[in-house]
């Protein structure tokens, strides 16, 4: 179980290795997604706070990356936040995320990508539910839902 001490470790001293690696150009990016899609993943944008019905979907499945199909997060750990976006308590396994720091728009955070594409999901926090105590707070544009 990644805990914040870890995330924290990760994001100061390196990410886990991915199983792979996936690059492509910015076009042949955006031959592949929605203006949106690209604009969140690509950009590092975030998505409007309660756009998405997959904030309150909570039927078992599993969420890839939209962007390289990477599998990222398991609904069992998705929780209902508040936020306006999908939140989940721990990634599927541990490199299947990476972590690098953001210091924009005057605050620290710790952004979170597909560790596989560098595709941006969003932000994880120290504020979930136990017993990780992470929130992983992901924009629903970045992923895509497999049914169980």
């Amino acid at each position: 179980m990644i805990k914040w001490a870890d995330v924290i470790h990760f994001t100061n001293k390196g990410n886990p290795t991915p199983d792979k690696k996936v690059e492509k150009t910015d076009e042949e990016w955006k031959q592949l997604l929605t203006p949106e899609e690209y604009q969140v993943t690509r950009l590092k944008g975030t998505e409007r706070s309660f756009s998405s019905e997959l904030c309150s979907l909570f039927d078992p499945g599993i969420y890839e990356c939209k962007c390289c199909g990477t599998v990222l997060f398991d609904a069992s750990e998705k929780f209902e936040s508040g936020t306006g976006w999908p939140s989940f308590t721990q990634p599927i396994k541990e490199n299947a995320v990476g972590y690098h720091a953001d210091k924009s728009y005057g605050m620290i955070r710790v952004e979170v990508v597909c560790n596989v594409c560098e595709a941006h999901l969003g932000h994880v926090f120290p504020d979930g539910p136990p017993p990780s105590g992470l929130r992983y707070c992901i924009n629903a544009v970045s992923l895509s839902k497999i049914k169980e």
